[in-house]
């Protein structure tokens, strides 16, 4: 698979995974949102750290694989 293809494909990848997390991620944040303040503020910053660490593989993926020829 070409290195164009694959970068397409991590995209949307990409893009529906940070729509699933801020989604799950909201949810929580407005639950807690009662909870003390030291408690939604660590919450905040561990769920504004965390959602980058499951996509190494797939910008590892992405940009793996033979560099593409355009004819040169």
């Amino acid at each position: 698979m070409q290195r164009s293809t694959r970068r397409i494909i991590a995209s949307l990848a990409l893009m529906v995974y940070l729509l699933v997390y801020i989604i799950i991620a909201y949810t929580i944040g407005s639950d807690i949102a009662e909870a003390p303040r030291w408690a939604t503020l660590l919450y905040f910053i561990a769920a504004g750290v965390v959602w980058i660490f499951p996509l190494r593989p797939l910008f590892a993926w992405m940009n793996s694989g033979p560099e593409e020829d355009f004819g040169e």
